[in-house]
C-alpha cells in the first residue's frame, strides 16, 4: 500500500544511524470502539546531527517531543511515518497519538463476541504492524526492551510478553504496568486483552527455574478447550528443545492464547503465543486437526529459541526462521509425542505444498531477495516454510542429526539476544560436522526448482538385478542437478500379501545419472522406491514394474510413509500432465478406504476435489463427479462406526453431492432420517451439510437464519456467511461479491463469504464477475490492508473457469498494470499458472 512500504536499503541506513535502548508504551483501551490512546517514549542513540524517521500508523498525532523540543505533527507526521530531524547523540522521543483498532487481523484487532457482547483484543505484528499500535522503528535488527502500561476495564485479563502484574484499579478501569522485556525485536511483542479466561499450570525448566504456563480462550469457548492435550504437547516440546538446543527456555513465562479472527495458524510472540481459535474444537475434530494443532504448538515453541532469542537481521532470512521451526516441530512430534507418524503428515501436507510452489513461475531460491516489506508479505509461501524445512531435513541426512544439533547448540550460545544471518548458522554446522557446506548451500539454497529422480533397472530372466542407475533431471528454466543423500527401498509382497521393506540402501546421488553397483546381484523386488524415508526434496517416478505393483497393491503397504510417497508420485504425475486425472480419481476411490492416516485422508480428499473440478476433462467431469460422490457415500457407510474416516467421508460426500438422490441423503443426515452408526451430528457438521444443501438449492435463506439463531456464535456467523454466499442464484452471488469487496466485513467474515461464493455447481453463475473483478483489483490493493486485499485477489480470481480466455484476460490486466504493485502481480501470475496447469491436465485426460 502507498506509504506503508519499507525498503531494505532504508532499514539498513536507519540501522547504521541509530541504536535503540528501550520503549515505554502507554495504552488506554477504554475510549470506545474506534481508537485507543498510544503514548510512546523511545530512548535511542544516534549519529549526532543525522535525521531519520519512526514508524507510526495513526489516526491522529497530538504531540511529538524530541529531546525537549516540540515538533509540529502537521509537518512531521503523515499518518504512517514521523520524521525526526537533527538527532542528538542520545535521544528521548515522546509521541502521543490515537491509533485505530483493526478488524483485519493486523495491528490491534478488535472483536465483539456475539454470544455475550464482550470485547476481545489481540495484536498481530508480523511483518510490520506493531506500528499500528505504537510508534516504533519497525525492523527486526533494531532490538530493544519494551515496557507496556495498559489501561483497560478492570475485569479484563491483560497479557503481554512479560508476566502480567497486579492491576491498579481506578474506578471501572485498571492499569497494568508490565516490567521491561528482554532485548527483542518489535514484531514479536504482543498485547492480548479482554475477559479471556485462563487455565494455569507450570513446568520446571532444564535450568531448574519454574516456568508458569497459561492457556487462554474467550469465555464462550472455554468449555471446549482441551487444556490437558495442549499442556502435554507443550511439556513434551520444552523437554525436547531444551535437551537438543542446550539452552534453557529464554523467557520468563509461556502463555498460549487462542484468539478470534486470526489470519494465520499462530504467531510466535515472545512468551505470549497467539493461536488460531479454530484449534479450540467445539465439535468433534479429526485426528488430522489434533495433530495439526500439536505441530503448530511445537512450531511456535521452537521459535522461542530460533526467531525470538536469536533473530534474523532482515527478512531475507525469514525462510530460516520458518523452515527451522517447521523442521524441528515435525522432528519433536515424531520423536517425543504420540504423533509418531508426523513425517508422513509432513510429506503429504508440507512437501506437496512445496512441490506446487516450486513449480510456479514465481518460484524463487530458498534464500530469496527481499527488497522491501511487500516482498516479505507474499513470501510466507511453500518455499519459505515447506521447501526450506525439507531441505533442512536433507541437510540433517547429509551431516547427521547429532552433528546438526551440536552446531545449533553453539549457534544459540554465541548469538543469544542478537541478530544473525545465514552464514552464522552454516559456520557452526560446518564446525560441528567437519563438512564444507559451501557447495551444498549454493545448490540447495541459492537455486530454485525441484529435481525428478527415476530408477533405470535391468534384470535377467531370474529377476537378478544386472544394472541399477538413478537418473536425475531438471526443467530447462531451473537446470540445477543437486547432490541428494537418500535411501532406496526394496519392497516385496509377503505371505499375507502385504508390501514390506526387504532392503534399504542409503547413498549419495549426484549429477544426471548415478550407478548403484551395490544393488547388482540382488533379487529385484516387487517395488523399488527412491527417496525411501523421504530424506531429500525431489519428485520421484516409479519404474514400470514398480508402478504396476503400486497400482494393484497401494493399500497393502504395512507402513504409512512409503505408501504416502507413492501417493505423492502419482499425484505429481497428474499435476505434470503425465498421467490422466481420471485414472488417479479411480486409484484414489479404490484405495482411500484402506488409508489409516487421518492427515493423508484429508489431503487425498482435497486432491480428489482438485482433480474433479480442474484436471478431469470437462466431457467426463460431471459423470465422474457423480460416481465419486456415490463412492464416498459407500465409503462413509463402510467405515468403522464413529471413526475419523467416517466423518471425513460423510463431509466429502455432502460437498460433492450433485444429484437429487445424493441431496436426499444429505438432507436425511441433517434431519436425522438417515443415520450413519455413531456419527455425531454436532454443530459444525450440521453447518457443513447445510452449506452443501444450500448450494444444491435444497435450503433457503430463511432456513439458514433459523440455524444462525440457534448458533449465534462467531463460528456460526462465519458458516452462515458461507452458506448464504453458496445460494445458487445470480442475486446471491452478487450480494456476496459486493459484501466481500466493500470493506464492511472482518477478515474472517470476508473469507467466509468468498468461500461460499466459490461453491457453485453452475459455472455460468460466476462467469459474470470476471470483468468486475479485474476492474476493482487496483483500487482494492491500494485501499485495503494486505490481508484483506490478498483475500480479494486470490478468492475472486476466476480459477474455476479453466480456459484460455481466463489466461488471456489475466495477461491483458497484467499488461495494463505495468510495473506497479509487484506483490499483486505475483499473486495473479500464480493464479494464471494454475489455470495453464489445469488446461494441460485436461488435455492429457481427454486423450486417455
Amino acid at each position: 500500500m502507498p506509504g506503508m512500504n519499507l525498503t531494505r536499503a532504508e532499514a539498513a541506513d536507519r540501522a547504521n544511524l541509530i541504536n535503540v535502548d528501550g520503549y515505554e508504551v502507554s495504552l488506554d483501551l477504554t475510549r470506545g470502539e474506534r481508537v485507543f490512546t498510544s503514548r510512546t517514549t523511545v530512548r535511542f542513540t544516534a549519529t549526532e546531527g543525522a535525521s531519520t524517521f519512526i514508524d507510526a500508523v495513526t489516526d491522529s498525532v497530538r504531540s511529538i517531543n524530541l529531546n525537549g523540543v516540540e515538533l509540529d505533527p502537521a509537518q512531521h507526521s503523515d499518518g504512517i511515518r514521523i520524521q525526526l530531524p537533527a538527532l542528538a547523540a542520545e535521544n528521548v522521543l515522546i509521541i502521543d497519538a490515537d491509533a485505530l483498532y483493526m478488524n483485519t487481523g493486523e495491528g490491534l484487532h478488535r472483536f465483539v463476541d456475539p454470544v455475550d457482547q464482550e470485547v476481545y483484543l489481540y495484536s498481530q505484528f508480523e511483518v510490520a504492524d506493531c506500528r499500528r499500535m505504537f510508534a516504533v522503528f519497525e525492523q527486526p535488527d533494531l532490538k530493544a526492551t519494551f515496557q507496556f502500561s495498559v489501561t483497560a476495564p478492570k475485569y479484563w485479563n491483560v497479557v503481554s510478553n512479560a508476566p502480567t502484574p497486579a492491576p491498579v484499579e481506578q474506578g471501572e478501569a485498571a492499569t497494568w504496568d508490565f516490567v521491561p522485556t528482554q532485548r527483542i525485536s518489535c514484531y514479536i511483542t504482543a498485547l492480548i486483552a479482554g475477559p479471556y479466561q485462563v487455565v494455569r499450570d507450570s513446568l520446571v525448566s532444564s535450568s531448574g527455574r519454574t516456568v508458569e504456563l497459561g492457556v487462554f480462550a474467550r469465555a464462550s469457548m472455554m468449555q471446549y478447550l482441551d487444556v490437558e492435550n495442549i499442556v502435554t504437547v507443550t511439556r513434551q516440546g520444552f523437554e525436547f528443545y531444551e535437551k537438543n538446543f542446550g539452552t534453557p527456555y529464554p523467557f520468563e513465562k509461556y502463555d498460549q492464547l487462542f484468539v478470534p479472527e486470526f489470519n494465520a495458524g499462530a504467531m510466535e510472540n515472545a512468551g505470549a503465543v497467539t493461536f488460531l481459535e479454530e484449534y479450540v474444537f467445539r465439535s468433534r475434530p479429526t485426528h488430522a486437526m489434533v495433530e495439526r494443532r500439536a505441530i503448530t504448538i511445537l512450531h511456535e515453541l521452537a521459535h522461542m529459541w530460533f526467531g525470538d532469542l536469536v533473530t534474523m537481521k532482515w527478512w531475507n532470512d525469514l525462510w530460516l526462521n520458518e523452515s527451522f521451526a517447521e523442521f524441528m516441530s515435525t522432528l519433536a512430534a515424531a520423536q517425543n509425542t504420540e504423533f509418531t507418524s508426523s513425517w508422513t503428515t509432513f510429506n503429504t501436507l508440507e512437501k506437496n505444498w512445496a512441490y506446487r510452489q516450486d513449480q510456479l513461475p514465481s518460484t524463487h531460491p530458498i534464500v530469496a531477495e527481499i527488497n522491501d516489506l511487500e516482498d516479505v508479505e507474499v513470501n510466507f509461501d511453500g518455499i519459505t516454510y515447506a521447501k526450506g524445512a525439507s531441505v533442512l531435513r536433507q541437510l540433517v541426512a547429509f551431516v547427521g542429526q547429532e552433528e546438526f544439533m551440536a552446531g545449533v547448540r553453539e549457534y544459540f550460545k554465541k548469538h543469544a539476544w542478537s541478530n544473525t544471518e545465514l552464514p552464522d548458522l552454516l559456520t557452526e554446522l560446518e564446525a560441528a560436522s567437519g563438512r564444507d557446506l559451501s557447495d551444498w548451500g549454493a545448490s540447495w539454497l541459492e537455486t530454485a526448482g525441484v529435481n525428478t529422480l527415476k530408477a533405470e533397472i535391468a534384470s535377467d530372466e531370474t529377476g537378478i538385478i544386472t544394472g541399477f542407475t538413478i537418473n536425475q533431471s531438471a526443467i530447462e528454466e531451473f537446470p540445477t542437478l543437486r547432490k541428494h543423500r537418500l535411501a532406496v527401498g526394496f519392497y516385496s509382497l509377503d505371505e499375507q500379501n502385504k508390501l514390506v521393506r526387504v532392503h534399504r540402501e542409503e547413498l549419495d546421488v549426484e549429477g544426471a545419472s548415478t550407478d548403484v553397483p551395490v544393488l547388482i546381484g540382488m533379487q529385484r523386488p516387487d517395488l523399488v522406491l527412491l527417496n525411501d524415508d523421504d530424506l531429500t526434496y525431489t519428485k520421484i517416478r516409479l519404474d514400470k514394474q514398480s508402478l504396476a505393483t503400486a497400482t494393484e497393491h497401494l493399500k497393502d503397504f504395512v507402513e504409512s510413509l512409503p505408501r504416502t510417497l507413492v501417493w505423492s508420485a502419482a499425484w505429481d504425475a497428474v499435476r505434470d500432465a503425465e498421467s490422466p486425472a481420471s485414472d488417479y480419481v479411480q486409484l484414489l476411490l479404490n484405495n482411500i478406504g484402506h488409508e489409516v492416516d487421518s492427515s493423508v485422508i484429508m489431503v487425498l480428499l482435497r486432491q480428489l476435489n482438485t482433480a474433479l473440478d480442474y484436471y478431469v476433462t470437462p466431457k467426463h467431469s460431471s459423470e465422474l463427479s457423480v460416481r465419486a460422490a456415490d463412492r464416498l457415500w459407500e465409503l462413509a457407510q463402510q467405515a468403522d462406526a464413529g471413526s475419523d474416516a467416517q466423518l471425513q467421508f460423510a463431509k466429502a460426500f455432502a460437498h460433492r453431492s450433485r444429484t437429487t438422490e445424493q441431496f436426499d441423503q444429505v438432507s436425511g443426515l441433517l434431519e436425522g432420517s438417515v443415520v450413519l452408526d455413531n456419527l455425531m451430528l454436532d454443530t459444525d457438521l450440521r453447518w457443513s451439510l447445510a452449506i452443501a444443501l444450500t448450494a444444491g438449492a435444497r435450503m433457503d435463506a430463511a432456513q439458514l437464519d433459523e440455524m444462525l439463531a440457534k448458533d449465534d456464535t462467531a463460528k456460526g456467523k462465519a458458516s452462515w456467511h458461507t452458506a448464504r454466499a453458496a445460494r445458487p442464484s445470480a442475486e446471491a452471488k452478487n450480494e456476496a461479491f459486493t459484501a466481500a469487496t466493500s470493506a464492511t466485513l472482518s477478515n474472517v467474515q470476508q473469507g467466509a463469504v468468498i468461500s461460499g461464493f466459490n461453491i457453485s455447481h453452475d459455472q455460468s453463475l460466476l462467469n459474470g464477475f470476471t470483468e468486475p473483478y479485474f476492474g476493482l483489483l487496483v483500487k482494492a490493493w491500494e485501499s485495503y490492508s494486505h490481508e484483506m486485499a490478498k483475500q480479494i485477489v486470490l478468492g475472486f480470481y476466476p480459477s474455476s473457469a479453466v480456459s484460455q480466455k481466463t489466461v488471456d484476460l489475466t495477461d491483458e490486466f497484467l499488461s495494463g498494470l505495468g510495473e506497479k504493485h509487484p506483490a499483486m502481480r505475483r499473486l495473479l501470475i500464480e493464479c494464471r499458472a494454475d489455470v495453464l496447469r489445469a488446461l494441460a491436465a485436461q488435455s492429457t485426460d481427454a486423450k486417455a
